[in-house]
């Protein structure tokens, strides 16, 4: 059990793993910050390691402000294919995009603590990066299974933290901070408004080749509720479903087992893994539910 200091304001972050969800962080960092919260110790997992990283950068609002601007063309204009056979997406391109939009650095030079955490396929086992080019550490924990190539670090296959680890909260436990707050991206899931309509969303000519593409990612962000009962689930949605499940159980566990002093969970249905472009929802999700969880916190003092 973690002992909380209710007056104080030093934060131990841990930050999980849960695809496009993980853009919530982004609007949990703005509420803590704007509530006097700093920030001094990071533990995060795939978008919880992106998100993380790059905040211990110091460069969190030049990420928001460009991630906020994406719309699905230019989601999938960061992907690039793979021929592998192991993943559909190499993950390089977007990892390149992101090193010269925040400028790369070793992880023992920045302000903030901060440890991304991978999983070693070969010695089964999570691994944690807190040393090095930060965005190499960002790269092996974002590798998520079927969607980005596993990532050769060390001599170790690293692929995403989340497979083992979806709330690493270990690697906070010898901080010495008043308050360890912990952002699981596998909350229960709860009716969510449907999105309104991005009315200034770019909308480029579809060539062949561009509407094969967005087919392809239309099918991975197919939601099953969306569909008819009768209608067989689809490849990407039974992956999207089962690794959720998987990672909702093991989040569980982990709380259960280190107890943070604030759980902020984000439900699992905000939407799926892939939607990208649904930053400013999902910030604004993750700032609603801070709030929320910030004045019950308190209200039990």
């Amino acid at each position: 059990m973690l002992v909380a200091n209710k007056n104080g304001k030093n934060v131990s972050l841990v930050l999980g793993s849960g695809g496009a969800r993980g853009l919530a962080h982004i609007g949990v960092i703005q509420v803590l910050e704007q509530h006097g919260y700093q920030i001094r110790s990071i533990s995060g997992s795939s978008m919880g390691a992106l998100v993380g990283g790059i905040y211990a950068a110091g460069q969190l609002s030049t990420y928001t402000q460009w991630v906020t601007a994406l719309d699905r063309f230019d989601v999938l204009k960061l992907l690039d294919v793979s021929f592998s056979g192991s993943a559909f997406f190499k993950g390089e391109r977007i990892i390149s995009t992101l090193r010269e939009l925040i400028g790369d650095r070793n992880i023992e030079e920045l302000a903030i603590s901060f440890t991304a955490v991978a999983t070693d396929l070969d010695e089964n086992k999570e691994v944690w990066l807190s040393s090095g080019p930060l965005f190499d550490a960002i790269r092996a924990s974002i590798a998520f299974p079927t969607v980005f190539s596993a990532m050769s670090y060390n001599g170790k296959t690293l692929v995403d933290g989340g497979l083992l680890n979806p709330v690493p909260i270990a690697p906070t436990l010898h901080d010495h901070t008043d308050l360890t707050i912990a952002v699981s991206l596998s909350g229960k899931s709860r009716k969510i408004p449907e999105p309104l309509p991005d009315i200034g969303a770019k909308s480029p000519k579809n060539t062949s080749y561009h509407q094969r593409i967005i087919d392809f990612i239309e099918a991975l962000q197919r939601k099953g509720n969306h569909k008819d009962d009768h209608q067989d689930e689809n490849f990407f949605d039974v992956i999207s479903k089962s690794l959720d499940a998987m990672q909702s159980t093991i989040a569980r566990l982990k709380l259960a087992a280190y107890t943070p002093d604030i759980v902020i969970e984000i439900p699992k249905n905000v939407c799926t893994i892939y939607e990208f472009e649904r930053a400013r929802e999902l910030i604004e999700i993750g700032r609603n539910e801070t709030e929320s969880v910030l004045s019950s916190f308190f209200e039990t003092d």
